[in-house]
């Protein structure tokens, strides 16, 4: 008798491996040459399913290499099934984001409850990008929101800046900054069906000074800015003022 409980807690172990193993997302392989990001990451909201995205830069045959990563990414996006790794449902489109003097320097999934139907979950791509100049630092986050449909990818929000910030100091330690950053939540209000976005911006504002020889600073936290994104039937729309370039 123990040794068929033996084979059968075997059995179990060797199933928990295989499903570990299914269970762990594989990102998309980059080009041998040339810059680019490849993620992947499980969706808590449909089980069994994962989500990869793939950016790399686009070959300009003005250019026999590329300085820096720099030029133009496309944005290939797949949900894949957990279990043999078959695509779900794709997505595609060139020239999506910019990499020069403003780098584009990350790439993230994002799964949080973006519940835009009773039945219907968005997922999140975030991209994010910096500036070169010390002095003047500056940076981006930029989200936007994909919803599957059978096979096919759509996006629903696009380029909204989730995150920013910039200043100018004198490298050392006296300056002003400026941080923003901002939430979703999902309203009860409804525009074609698709649940109105509440955007949150929080800014703080910063300012650092030497004094007895010693760096001090001072953080100033504005009030929340509540913004509502509606959906026109194709997109939310994204003020001009939250929308990266």
């Amino acid at each position: 008798m123990l040794k068929y409980k033996i084979l059968g807690y075997i059995a179990i172990i060797s199933i928990l491996g295989v499903s570990q193993a299914y269970a762990e997302c594989e990102a998309p392989p980059l080009p041998e040459e040339g810059a680019g990001y490849s993620v992947c990451k499980d969706w808590p909201a449909y089980d069994g399913q994962t989500i990869t995205a793939l950016s790399k830069i686009e070959p300009d045959p003005k250019l026999s290499e590329m300085e820096d990563g720099s030029g133009m990414y496309d944005l290939e996006l797949s949900v894949v099934s957990t279990i043999n790794g078959k695509p779900l449902a794709n997505y595609s489109k060139a020239s999506v984001f910019s990499s020069d003097a403003f780098r584009f320097d990350s790439l993230r999934i994002d799964t949080a409850r973006y519940k835009l139907t009773s039945d219907l979950r968005a997922f999140g791509v975030r991209a994010s990008f910096t500036g070169s100049s010390r002095p003047n630092p500056f940076y981006e986050t930029w989200l936007s929101l994909y919803v599957r449909e059978g096979n096919v990818i759509r996006p629903v929000l696009e380029k909204l800046v989730i995150e920013s910030g910039s200043g100018e100091w004198d490298t050392n330690c006296a300056g002003e900054f400026s941080h923003t950053k901002r939430s979703l939540d999902m309203a009860k209000t409804r525009s074609h069906d698709f649940a109105d976005v509440i955007v949150k911006s929080v800014t703080t504002d910063s300012k650092s000074w030497v004094e007895n020889g010693d760096c001090k600073s001072k953080d100033t936290v504005g009030k929340t800015v509540l913004t509502t994104l509606r959906y026109n039937g194709q997109q939310y729309v994204v003020p001009e003022k939250m929308r990266g370039l």
